[in-house]
C-alpha cells in the first residue's frame, strides 16, 4: 500500500517555469555558431561521471537538447566547482549549467537564462499519513526541519502553529520523521526526493509544493557572461521549445523518478 501511495509522484511533469506567453527570438546562426557548455562532475543526478567515466546527468542531457534545438555545435566540459565560474569569466566557455545561484554577487558578472527547474519546499510524511495530511492543521504536530534553514524561516512565518523540531541536516530530519520522532518533515523538495528514492516503502510527499523564490531561491538557470545576449536568448528560446514539445518533461521524469512537484 505504501508504494501505491507514493506512485503519483512518478507521473508528475514540470510546471511551466518560464512565461508561456513569451516569444523568444532565435538569433541567427552567425550570432551563435556554437555553445560551449561548462559544468561540474560532482552533483548527481545533474552532472556526474558514470562507471566508465562518461559525463552524464540531467544538466548534461539538457545542454545537448538545447544545442540540438538551436541546431548549433555543442561541447560540454567539466570543471571543478571552485574553478567553473572563473573559466566562464575567462571565456573558456559560453554558458555554465551547474546550479550557480542567482544573487546580487553573481549577477554582477553573469546574466541568467529563464529558470528551467524551480526548487519548492515540500512536506514529507510516512505513507499512511499522506492522504490525510493538511498543512492548515499543524497545531501540536512536530515538523522536522534543518535548523537555521530558509525552510525553518518559512514555517515560523507562515505556519507558526507547527511545533518545529530542528536538526543539523535534512537527512537527520527525514530519518526522525520516518522513525516516528516527528509527524512530518519540511524542506527542499529536490533533496528530499533523493532520499525518497531509497525510502519509497515508508514515506512520500504530502500536500502541495511551496514556491517562495525570496526564501528558497530562484531555482536553476544557465549562467552566461554578462552582455552575451545572443547566447542567452538562444538558450531561452530552446527552453521554451523544449517545454512545449515535451522534451523537458521527458528529461525530468528520466532523472527524477520521484517527482518533487
Amino acid at each position: 500500500m505504501a508504494l501505491l501511495l507514493a506512485t503519483p509522484a512518478f507521473a508528475q511533469t514540470l510546471p511551466y517555469h518560464s512565461d508561456p506567453s513569451a516569444r523568444e527570438v532565435l538569433p541567427s546562426a552567425n550570432a551563435v555558431p556554437a555553445i560551449r557548455f561548462l559544468t561540474t562532475a560532482d552533483f548527481p543526478p545533474f552532472n556526474f561521471r558514470d562507471s566508465s567515466g562518461e559525463l552524464i546527468g540531467f544538466n548534461v542531457d539538457l545542454a545537448k537538447r538545447i544545442c540540438a534545438e538551436v541546431n548549433v555545435a555543442c561541447t560540454i566540459q567539466a570543471w571543478p566547482w571552485e574553478q567553473a565560474t572563473n573559466a566562464l569569466s575567462d571565456s573558456q566557455g559560453d554558458a555554465l549549467i551547474a546550479g550557480l545561484a542567482m544573487s546580487d554577487e553573481t549577477g554582477a558578472s553573469f546574466d541568467f537564462s529563464s529558470t528551467y527547474l524551480a526548487l519548492p519546499g515540500r512536506f514529507v510524511t510516512r505513507a499512511p499519513d499522506i492522504g490525510i495530511f493538511d498543512a492548515s492543521t499543524l497545531t501540536g504536530k512536530k515538523v522536522a526541519v534543518r535548523g537555521g534553514s530558509t525552510h525553518e524561516t518559512f514555517l515560523k512565518r507562515y505556519l507558526p502553529e507547527a511545533s518545529i523540531v530542528p536538526f543539523d541536516s535534512e537527512i537527520e530530519g527525514l530519518v526522525a520523521m520516518r522513525d516516528g520522532d516527528a509527524d512530518s518533515f519540511f524542506g527542499d523538495a529536490m533533496r528530499a526526493s533523493f532520499w525518497l528514492n531509497e525510502n519509497l516503502d515508508c514515506c512520500g510527499f504530502a500536500g502541495d509544493p511551496y514556491f517562495r523564490p525570496q526564501l528558497f531561491g530562484e531555482g536553476l538557470a544557465v549562467a552566461v557572461p554578462a552582455g552575451k545576449d545572443a547566447i542567452r536568448h538562444a538558450i531561452d528560446w530552446a527552453l521554451v521549445r523544449l517545454k512545449d514539445n515535451g522534451a523537458l518533461d521527458e528529461l525530468y521524469l528520466r532523472w527524477f523518478p520521484v517527482g518533487f512537484y
